[in-house]
């Protein structure tokens, strides 16, 4: 199927999700009235741009290469890869959950040297009779997939180390003991303490990216900015940094962003988040 016919189906399949489901619901108002977007156009154009990002999957994971690529219509900022490729050094791709962020790693992989692949950090779906599925069409040539564990963080380490790109979804929640505590959008959110080690140990360009889905299913706009400040030695403030840094991101296309997910939920063996957010300089 065509883009812009899988988007107009998406945009229905979100309507009748956030109609069907009051756990979904409540989720995504929430998130969005705690982000300052209580106005309804708001509201209904992220609940459609949610059942896009559905909707595209067969797109991004089941086609060739080339196709997936083709998707892609305008690049802004593609030369901040090829300078940190230039001064042989590794990159941390920070890509939220933000329009079509299941194809930011494959147009890296498809146009980035053979000897700068990139390795991606993904979560095992619960149900696995999924997982053959996602790691198909997640994993693309040039592209590498490591699990979300200590073996993948290893994984990543290691492609840094060889000056090769690695890629995360920045603000999803991490389990306990992987994470701090940070404002994002003025809420603590329990933030993974990951990318900050990851720097540490590879010495990498950090660049954020994202796809913007375009109107009427035209394609993607992808954007690939640099962090403007070196982070913070203190854990938290480098945390809290990233965390502003997305949400400048995502004012960008507030819609598209994925307001359903459960940003700030408490991780598994702590019983809430009642401690106060350490207040921290951006040093």
């Amino acid at each position: 199927m065509p883009l812009r016919l899988l988007h107009l189906a998406g945009s229905a399949l979100g309507i009748l999700t956030y109609r069907a489901s009051s756990a979904y619901r409540l989720h995504l108002d929430a998130n969005l009235r705690q982000a300052g977007y209580a106005d309804r156009a708001t509201r209904t154009a992220a609940i459609r741009e949610a059942g896009k990002a559905i909707a595209e999957l067969p797109a991004v994971w089941l086609r060739p290469p080339d196709a997936v690529a083709r998707l892609v219509v305008e690049t802004r900022g593609w030369e901040h890869i090829d300078a940190a490729h230039a001064a042989s050094r590794p990159i941390i791709f920070l890509t939220p959950h933000l329009g079509c962020f299941e194809i930011t790693a494959q147009i890296y992989a498809h146009r980035a040297p053979a000897d700068k692949p990139i390795t991606v950090l993904y979560r095992r779906p619960r149900k696995a009779a999924l997982t053959p599925l996602i790691e198909s069409g997640r994993g693309r040539p040039n592209m590498k997939l490591a699990s979300a564990d200590f073996a993948g963080v290893r994984a990543l380490i290691r492609a840094l180390r060889r000056g090769e790109a690695a890629g995360l979804l920045p603000d999803q929640t991490p389990r306990l003991g992987e994470g701090v505590w940070a404002p994002f959008f003025a809420k603590p959110a329990y933030t993974m303490t990951l990318v900050r080690r990851l720097v540490r140990a590879g010495d990498a360009v950090m660049l954020l990216a994202f796809a913007e889905r375009l109107p009427r299913g035209r394609g993607y706009r992808l954007s690939v900015r640099p962090f403007e400040a070196p982070l913070s030695s203190d854990m938290t403030a480098a945390v809290t940094q990233i965390n502003s840094a997305l949400e400048t991101l995502i004012r960008e296309c507030p819609a598209q962003y994925l307001w359903s997910y459960d940003r700030y939920r408490v991780p598994a063996g702590r019983e809430d988040n009642d401690a106060a957010v350490p207040r921290t300089n951006s040093e």
